[in-house]
């Protein structure tokens, strides 16, 4: 960790965590004091429009609540 308390990721585990320029992270600890980036940006959403008619025919955001519970 530098003096400004900046740290650096291999690009190896963010390539595997398909980390990209741009992304947002949420940064939690856990019960163990472990660090957690999490992406804010929900994968779906780069899929949204991809499939003419799914959005209109599907209630995504539905399909989202129940996957929460």
């Amino acid at each position: 960790m530098s003096s400004k308390n900046q740290i650096t990721l291999p690009v190896a585990a963010l390539r595997a965590a398909r980390v990209v320029p741009g992304d947002q992270l949420r940064v939690e600890v856990d019960d163990d004091g472990r660090i957690v980036l999490s992406r804010t940006t929900d994968l779906l959403d780069q899929f949204i429009g991809a499939v003419p008619g799914l959005s209109a025919a599907t209630d995504l955001e539905g399909l989202r609540d129940e996957w929460e519970r």
